[in-house]
This record gives structure tokens, C-alpha cells and sequence, in this order.
């Protein structure tokens, strides 16, 4: 995302414009651990939401440090639709969603079903499907529900299983993967 003030672009901006540039240039992972650790230069998130028409695409990490503003934007972008709360997503999530992403290798954007959900929301949804846990990691921004059109349910979840840092659900009928930084398991919905 490219910001503009009055007097020209700023910081952010330019450190998006950098990294963008150097995205060519970086190592490319041959699996996920590596990539949590640092060993990448940027880390960048790529999303949609077809419940608010809203996107995002932003570098959220560089060189070891996380730009405060842009994780605030993802959480913000991130948050429960239905009632416009917006609580800070869990960086460890932030991080396996974008791991995964590149072990993908698309440049398509995630289609985010369910990012943070408050526990009203949750319990509503609990309500009208089994598959829905009391205690979601979603009511404490730590989960993420997405989709790739151009890769399937079974692609996107062996590279969020590859980064060996948290849940994995895969929902093949719903064709969406569950990613989560909670305990290391996995499991169909």
C-alpha cells in the first residue's frame, strides 16, 4: 500500500517501496522454520475480504523488526465484521499465515473467511455448527480461517503444517485451512 501525505510519500511507504524491490532478490525458503526464525529479509501479507470488500497487502516485517503500523492494520483488517471489534492479532499467526503464503508460492492474496471473532460472535456461530469450539482461538485473535482459490485444502494446509508452530484444521467440504498459533496438532473439520 502506497501512502501519500501533502508533502510526499512517507516513511512507511518508502520501507514498502524497499522491500518490494528487494522481494526478488530474497532466498527463497525451502521450508517454513527457516523463514519463522528470520531468516528472510520481509515478511508480507496479502489478503481479501469478501465481507467487508476490503484488501490488504503489506510488509510487515523487515530485517528482524516488525512495522508497527502495519501489524495494527492487519489486526484492524482482520477484525470481527459483525460487530467492528477490533482486538491485535497474535504476531505468531501473523507470521505462519505469511510462511505458508510463500511456501505456496502464489502471488494470489488469502481470501480471509475468519480472523477475530468476539465471544458473541463465536457463540453465535457455535450455535448453528458443530464445528465451531467454545474456547476458539479466533475470541483471542490467535486463528485465522483462509482460502486459496488457486491452491487446495490439502496444498495450503501441509505448508501451514510445514511451519510446525501451531494448529491446522482442514475443512475440505468448506474448502478453507484453520491456522492458529496455539498447540502444535492438526485435524479435518
Amino acid at each position: 500500500m502506497t501512502e501519500l501525505t501533502k508533502t510526499g510519500v512517507t516513511r512507511r511507504a518508502l520501507l514498502g517501496a524497499f522491500a518490494a524491490t528487494t522481494l526478488a532478490a530474497a532466498p527463497t525458503y525451502s521450508n517454513a522454520a527457516g523463514f519463522l526464525r528470520g531468516a528472510g529479509d520481509i515478511r508480507r501479507l496479502k489478503m481479501v475480504s469478501s465481507r467487508t470488500g476490503e484488501q490488504i497487502d503489506t510488509i510487515y516485517w523487515i530485517e528482524g523488526e516488525y512495522i508497527k503500523d502495519a501489524v495494527q492494520e492487519i489486526s484492524y483488517f482482520m477484525r470481527d465484521w459483525r460487530l467492528d471489534a477490533v482486538k491485535n492479532i497474535d504476531i505468531r499467526t501473523i507470521d505462519i499465515m505469511a510462511a505458508a503464503h510463500a511456501l505456496v508460492d502464489t502471488t494470489e492474496p488469502y481470501k480471509m473467511l475468519s480472523g477475530y471473532r468476539s465471544s458473541k460472535t463465536n457463540a453465535m456461530l457455535r450455535s448453528r455448527s458443530r464445528n465451531v469450539a467454545r474456547k476458539s482461538l479466533h475470541i483471542t485473535g490467535q486463528a485465522a480461517d483462509l482460502r486459496l482459490s488457486s491452491r487446495s485444502v490439502s496444498q495450503l494446509s501441509k505448508a501451514a503444517q510445514s511451519c510446525r508452530a501451531g494448529g491446522v484444521g482442514r475443512y475440505y467440504r468448506s474448502n478453507f485451512v484453520h491456522m492458529d498459533c496455539g498447540d502444535l496438532r492438526s485435524w479435518n473439520g
